[in-house]
């Protein structure tokens, strides 16, 4: 009997085991470059977050297979220090405290800054793969403090190629695109991460949807999960500054596009929330929008 039990066992198991053993994605922060709360600002947004005991992190996410034990980061945020430890937190110290690389969008502050805490003020590693477009892989290497990174082997800068997917090992690859944003020092990439459980979209800054060349209703499509700028939700949040001058899609614009496709609400997270961004403070107003279908994106969860 017991010959005929065990197979038996082992075919239920199998499933289970593998859902354990998928690779996921996980989000290490959520709101814009400035963080929040937001230097200089002492308006309701800033000191509704101060009450509150969470703390938001600026924009990141990390990937990971738990077969492998290994994971990736996806930008260096000035909170990177914070970041690595959540990371560690919520998978109970399971995969190495560094990454195997960082992938990098562009050359804001939000996005790269925490490099510095690789150099040899800080943890002084070595060799720290970081996948960059090659106007991004150049900022860094001709430009100090990040040169020295370079020089010292703190990092090892890798050139990633537009629309052509690497991959990083059996279950996961990882494509990069550019998006039409304010390319100061850099291009400005979004990724398409595929693994063998899912597919995401990471989108974290663009001008406009209108500006690219593609349709993000079809990209939307094709993912199972999209990360999407949600920088603000309207155009008013910004009255001492032109918002011209800091082009982002509206969540109210998003909204509209997406009104007929609604059947796509489900996969949308909004992430890169700017400190203004009441669907970051003003609790009662987030809970409503989110029973609408769409998310917004949620520190430290697991997708």
């Amino acid at each position: 009997m017991l010959k005929f039990i065990i197979p038996i066992l082992l075919a239920l198991s199998t499933p289970i085991l593998g859902r354990q053993g998928q690779p996921f994605v996980m989000i290490l922060g959520i709101v814009q470059d400035g963080g929040s709360p937001h230097m200089g600002c002492n308006k309701i947004c800033c000191n509704a977050v101060l009450k509150d005991s969470s703390q938001h992190y600026v924009t990141a996410l990390a990937l990971a297979d738990p077969v492998e034990k290994k994971w990736w980061l996806f930008e260096a945020t000035p909170d990177i220090t914070a970041q690595l430890a959540l990371f560690q937190s919520k998978t109970n110290g399971e995969f190495p405290y560094l990454p195997e690389g960082i992938f990098l969008t562009h050359a804001h502050i939000g996005h790269y800054s925490g490099l510095m805490y690789l150099g040899r003020e800080a943890m002084n590693t070595k060799n720290v793969s970081v996948y960059v477009l090659p106007k991004m892989k150049s900022f860094l290497e001709s430009n100090g403090p990040w040169s020295q990174l370079v020089s010292l082997g703190n990092i090892t800068p890798k050139l990633l190629s537009v629309n052509q997917a690497l991959k990083l090992n059996h279950a996961i690859s990882v494509e990069a695109f550019t998006v039409p944003h304010r390319d100061e020092f850099s291009e400005t990439a979004g990724f398409k991460i595929h693994t063998t459980a899912k597919k995401y979209l990471f989108i974290p800054d663009i001008d406009k949807w209108a500006k690219w060349s593609r349709s993000i209703i079809d990209e939307v499509k094709r993912v199972d999960i999209a990360f999407l700028d949600a920088t603000f939700y309207s155009g008013d949040e910004l009255p001492d500054r032109d918002i011209r001058t800091v082009p982002h899609p509206l969540v109210t614009e998003t909204l509209e596009l997406f009104k007929n496709a609604k059947e796509l609400s489900q996969k949308i997270h909004f992430i890169h929330l700017n400190h203004t961004n009441s669907l970051l403070w003003d609790k009662q107003k987030a809970d409503v929008f989110q029973k609408s279908g769409y998310h917004i994106a949620l520190q430290a969860t697991k997708l």
